[in-house]
């Protein structure tokens, strides 16, 4: 399912990231591709409440902690850049689809980076 949502399809994900040379592209779309599927989920399950929502984004913040290892591999981190805007990349999905209350922290509770 393509996502459908007009906030997300305009909108460049993780651009902070493919910006700064330090974070290889082929690792960064990994992170864009795992932002988009949340997206995907989001639509498709459509979250009653922002606890069923947390579900959802802590799914794919146990994916960006996978990816952890792709980015060392490469010689790059999530490091404080990266820990930053992937957090806003969370929000910002957050309240593309309605939820603009939820906690940023929670949102990525999960996460080991």
């Amino acid at each position: 399912m393509a996502v459908t949502n007009e906030q997300v399809t305009g909108h460049p994900f993780l651009k902070a990231l493919y910006r700064d040379d330090y974070y290889p592209d082929r690792v960064v779309d990994r992170g864009r591709d795992i932002l988009l599927r949340l997206c995907e989920r989001v639509e498709t399950e459509r979250p009653a409440d922002v606890d069923a929502l947390y579900v959802l984004t802590h799914a794919a913040t146990e994916e960006f902690n996978t990816l952890q290892d792709a980015f060392w591999e490469a010689g790059s981190e999530i490091e404080t850049v990266a820990r930053e805007a992937i957090a806003e990349e969370f929000w910002f999905v957050a309240g593309a689809y309605g939820f603009p209350d939820a906690d940023i922290e929670e949102l990525i509770a999960p996460r080991d980076w």
